[in-house]
């Protein structure tokens, strides 16, 4: 399924053709219609190259223009992803860091409750005596 298209004959044509249209409409009517169907031309010319180029890129497996954009967009998402990901991370982290300290300050809290009961427990005892 090769075809035989040669893209500087085709270019050379649609010059050719598009100098001839040119001179034509210029010669005719000049500022409106001729410059109007000029630019109309010129659009069809791109929209027919940017077509051309689009397929040629998908034949060759090369990636084009939009598909970079579409990469890129998706490594943005990815990379707002982790970062966000990062931050709850880093937040969990926190917390596990205030539950450490949480716990060591309860068990210094328990041992000087033993400490005070203990010592209620002398006064109660003499007290008693």
């Amino acid at each position: 399924m090769t075809t035989n298209f040669n893209v500087f004959e085709a270019w050379k044509d649609l010059y050719n053709q598009s100098s001839n249209l040119y001179d034509e409409k210029i010669m005719e009517s000049f500022p409106s219609q001729g410059v109007g169907q000029l630019l109309d031309f010129n659009l069809q010319f791109k929209k027919f190259i940017d077509e051309t180029t689009e397929k040629y890129l998908e034949l060759g497996n090369l990636p084009s223009r939009k598909d970079l954009a579409n990469l890129s967009a998706q490594i943005v998402n990815v990379d707002a992803k982790v970062d966000s990901l990062e931050e709850l991370l880093e937040d969990k982290l926190d917390s596990t860091d205030n539950q450490v300290s949480f716990k060591s300050e309860l068990s210094e809290l328990k041992s000087e409750m033993k400490n005070l009961d203990k010592k209620l427990n002398q006064i109660l005892s003499a007290l008693k005596a």
